[in-house]
């Protein structure tokens, strides 16, 4: 219950478009690919309503190779980039390999739910951070930012000259009571925005590599025109096109597999107020990871460790996603109702 990849079977679509590539023998290097512009295009403005300009989106091998061949344009070794945690783990990892300086202004919580600290942040922009980078949905958390926060955000990026990469990878998984903002969206984040993601996570094949990057604008894009031609050329041919399939036709695909997480999101929390009911947990807006919050249960330095040993179940320790988190555990629940319930029978055993 660790990696964040889903326990299903992938789109039938997704199949047909691998199956043919190899029976063609169609596995070379990528070229110009006009295809998976006009298909994230069509994808944003048919969810999302967002008007993307199908030129301004670049490929690339995946997420994280996109992020730190962006930074590395935007950013000199040693400048200064924002997160906010608990976020992603390999934020810390990227900006480590790219020797950048990392300023962390937390999440606030409360009853309400999760938010941006936007005066936090508005005091780190003023002491010189020169790249935002933002996690759309969060991960771990599963929280949809607001509409507003990100007008917020782009306007203070305009004002003090950031660059902000909004990930938004968990993006296709948000479920139908929440509306989801792409940060490009916003008029204002135009000029200094960018967005990176992939069908990798959505439709299930993080193996297959391929990921977009998307600028704002062809300011913002010209700004990034010096990326490395591999960052196009080391792209999966058949990640690639498995991206435009899954966009241009397995939305169905998608919609019943939101379907079903939508029940497993519910089901843990019936699971874990039965079994192991000192666990907080809030249910998240979007993806199908759980950020499980142990305080209850005292000290413990290596959750991942202990739930290992104690119950035979693997997941994510708190303090990945920062520091601070390690009463924290972040479980994947894209699974079987019954593989799920044996997790937390687990979990359960394991805090005894």
């Amino acid at each position: 219950m660790h990696i964040a990849e889903m326990d299903f079977d992938i789109a039938s679509e997704i199949k047909a478009e691998i199956v043919d590539r190899v029976q063609r023998g169609d596995l070379g290097y990528l070229g110009p690919i006009p295809e998976l512009g006009d298909a994230v295009s069509k994808f944003a403005l048919n969810r999302w309503g967002w008007n993307l300009d199908p030129n301004l989106v670049t490929p690339a091998v995946d997420v994280g190779v996109a992020t730190i061949e962006v930074i590395r344009v935007l950013a000199n070794s040693g400048d200064q980039v924002l997160i906010n945690s608990p976020a992603y783990s390999n934020f810390f990892n990227w900006l480590d390999e790219l020797k950048m300086q990392l300023v962390d202004v937390p999440m606030l919580q409360s009853a309400q739910g999760w938010e941006l600290d936007l005066v936090g942040i508005e005091d780190a922009f003023k002491s010189g951070i020169k790249i935002f980078l933002l996690c759309n949905p969060q991960n771990p958390v599963g929280h949809v930012h607001a509409e507003n926060e990100l007008r917020a955000v782009a306007e203070l990026a305009n004002k003090y000259q950031v660059f902000v990469i909004s990930d938004e990878i968990h993006a296709p998984l948000t479920y139908s009571d929440i509306s989801f903002t792409p940060y490009l969206k916003i008029p204002e984040a135009s000029e200094t925005g960018y967005a990176i993601t992939s069908a990798s996570k959505a439709w299930n094949i993080s193996g297959l590599k391929a990921a977009v990057i998307v600028s704002g604008s062809e300011k913002a894009a010209n700004r990034i025109a010096a990326l490395p031609k591999a960052v196009h050329m080391r792209t999966s041919i058949v990640g690639a096109f498995a991206m435009i399939a899954a966009m241009n036709f397995a939305t169905a695909w998608l919609d019943e597999t939101l379907d079903i997480l939508n029940h497993r999101r519910f089901f843990l929390q019936e699971l874990l107020l039965d079994l192991a009911p000192g666990i907080q947990y809030k249910i998240p807006s979007a993806g199908y990871l759980a950020w499980l919050d142990l305080s209850s249960f005292g000290e413990n330095d290596n959750w991942h460790d202990h739930f290992v040993n104690e119950g035979k179940v693997s997941i994510v320790p708190g303090q990945e996603f920062g520091h601070q988190y390690k009463n924290f555990v972040r479980l994947n629940f894209a699974t079987y109702p019954e593989i799920l319930e044996e997790g937390v029978r687990r979990i359960s055993k394991a805090l005894r």
